[in-house]
């Protein structure tokens, strides 16, 4: 019988950790955070509220927070893993010796390491010396922590190899507003998560030149087979990207007027640069690093993704929004 965790420690102190963590006091689970910058952490807890990352919620009381490494690792019986894709590497080497042997990790981070070209529970198991995946798992979906702080009603999935910490998590996690379902199929969801942020930003291109929602409903549609085509290739189930960590979580990403890589998209489209737009968002835009990732694996797996090929010309190479909309517009004509 699946049963829910009872001391959780949350690793990064952005929107997701924090709404996370609200959810958990809620249910009565003990829960603390962590974040790599004690001052901010001391400031969160001061406050009684994310100012920076989830600003507007008060913060029980319960929710404790944590800055020295080997006390957030003392008692965990499950530990989130809420870091940005391209920091994962850099906090999970400095906690990996406080890691208590046989604590499942649970990851929300959605991208690909730039560098070595692993999903995010691929760093942490190489980091802690794992030679399975028995002990990871992906909490994933259409989960936009502005909303899931309102209690708006809201999904996600529970992804891990091992049907029995999937269903834990999902007991751990699931509110009456906050429905958790279970997947087993680890690389489908990790790939989902990460590749939906380019097509995002794809989406606020699209909304800052005024294409129009024709062209909004063209690119999602193709931009779900790009990231089919590249998943199912790396050993995906293809079921998973109809489901909600693919198409939900690709639909919330494109639409939401507050999601990050989409704000991002749209500031470019209405004409300033990647560099100007990035500097304009206060988090980390997961779809731009993500970018240059999933270009060299689509070479490596001779997959065709001339969507995201247009996005990485656009944030890396320059090239204008119209010539690139142009060029995906012109290719040759073929079957759907």
């Amino acid at each position: 019988m699946a049963r829910m965790f009872k001391n959780v420690s949350i690793i990064g102190d952005g929107g997701m950790g924090t709404v996370l963590g609200m959810l958990l006091c809620e249910k009565q689970i003990p829960a603390r955070i962590w974040g790599y910058d004690r001052e901010q952490l001391a400031e969160i807890e001061r406050n009684r509220e994310n100012k920076k990352f989830l600003p507007g919620y008060s913060l029980s009381k319960e929710l404790r927070f944590e800055p020295d490494d080997e006390r957030i690792m003392t008692g965990a019986d499950l530990i989130v893993s809420a870091v940005p894709c391209q920091f994962i590497r850099r906090v999970w080497n400095r906690l990996k010796d406080r890691v208590p042997a046989d604590v499942p990790v649970v990851s929300v981070a959605k991208g690909i390491e730039n560098e070595t070209l692993l999903r995010p529970t691929q760093i942490i198991a190489e980091i802690l010396g794992l030679s399975s995946d028995d002990r990871l798992a992906v909490l994933s979906g259409p989960t936009i922590a502005d909303e899931l702080a309102r209690k708006l009603p809201a999904t996600a999935c529970a992804a891990a190899r091992e049907k029995d910490l999937a269903r834990h998590i999902q007991r751990t996690f699931s509110m009456p507003w906050f429905r958790v379902y279970t997947n087993t199929d680890l690389v489908g969801v990790e790939l989902a998560g990460a590749m939906k942020n380019i097509i995002a930003i794809a989406a606020g291109i699209i909304d800052g030149v005024g294409a129009g929602d024709n062209a909004k409903a063209a690119l999602l549609t193709r931009g779900l087979t790009e990231i089919s085509r590249l998943g199912i290739a790396m050993g995906a189930v293809p079921q998973t990207f109809s489901g909600l960590t693919g198409l939900g979580d690709l639909v919330t990403t494109c639409i939401s007027p507050t999601g990050r890589n989409r704000s991002f998209g749209e500031r470019i489209g209405k004409g300033q640069t990647a560099e100007q737009a990035q500097q304009a968002t206060p988090s980390v835009v997961e779809g731009v690093a993500t970018c240059k990732s999933v270009v060299v694996l689509a070479e490596r797996y001779e997959v065709e993704m001339p969507i995201t090929q247009a996005i990485y010309e656009v944030l890396f190479e320059n090239k204008p929004v119209q010539a690139a909309i142009a060029d995906l517009m012109q290719r040759r004509l073929k079957a759907e």
